[in-house]
């Protein structure tokens, strides 16, 4: 279904009965890569599972967006649906949006689960620094009248050489990844005063341990549990474990 906010078409789903529950899900992908979890929830709550602005079948936004720009399209959104006070379940990027409404719009959300939530911005070594000023001096150099399309050649060699997996093919959205790769989400986490499930899986190479313990300490209500075995997206590599402890946290009321 498609629903225009903020004057961009928003494409979503919606399941199931019962308490609202909202799924966001993770840069690069869509809400069906949420389609098993939305599922197995819809037996025991009203599901709505958002294909983010820039993704799956969302119009991309005219201009780079901040993840406060994010959380504002999807509070309107759930306002517009009638899912507003839902519980929120975000995966890596759509955790940031998470975090940002429960500490800024408490009173809209009733508990949180963090998927290998993104949000904390890892300390940089010097060889990034190296790879990043190397990137924009070649970026420069070969912007410079006279290279022509040998120059925008060897620019996407760069990029490839030195960017990101996520920045490499993140297209007309790189902007907006440089935008929220760069926010650093750890000063809202004490003002989240929600029951909150930080899920994990040991064998994540995209988000690490420090960072959902970094969570789990500053988040007053939080609990981190940790999937033996599974990746970066263990409700795909553990899809029974992962939702049977959804299920359990959500039914509780989301006690802590």
């Amino acid at each position: 279904m498609l629903f225009r906010i903020n004057g961009l078409d928003t494409y979503f789903t919606m399941e199931g009965q019962g308490d609202p529950v909202v799924l966001l899900h993770g840069w690069g992908t869509s809400s069906q890569s949420l389609a098993g979890l939305a599922a197995a929830l819809a037996d025991s709550f009203r599901v709505l599972a958002v294909d983010l602005p820039g993704f799956g079948w969302s119009q991309t936004p005219p201009v780079a967006w901040g993840t406060a720009d994010y959380a504002g399209h999807v509070q309107r959104l759930t306002q517009e649906v009638g899912m507003a006070g839902a519980a929120l379940i975000g995966h890596s990027f759509g955790g940031r949006i998470v975090i940002t409404l429960a500490a800024k719009q408490p009173a809209q959300v009733s508990r949180l689960v963090l998927v290998a939530s993104a949000g904390i911005r890892p300390r940089r070594r010097v060889g990034y620094y190296v790879r990043v000023a190397t990137a924009k001096l070649a970026r420069w150099f070969f912007s410079l009248p006279g290279w022509g399309a040998t120059g925008r050649r060897m620019i996407s060699k760069v990029q490839g050489r030195f960017g990101s997996r996520d920045y490499r093919a993140a297209g007309q959205m790189r902007p907006t990844l440089v935008k929220v790769v760069n926010e650093d989400l750890t000063p809202l986490l004490p003002a989240i005063q929600l029951p909150t499930l930080i899920l994990w899986g040991d064998q994540d190479q995209e988000v690490p341990r420090s960072a959902m313990e970094i969570m789990a300490a500053r988040i007053p209500r939080a609990r981190l549990v940790v999937f033996e075995g599974a990746g970066h997206f263990p409700f795909l590599d553990m899809p029974d474990e992962f939702c049977r402890t959804v299920k359990e946290f959500l039914r509780a009321g989301g006690a802590s």
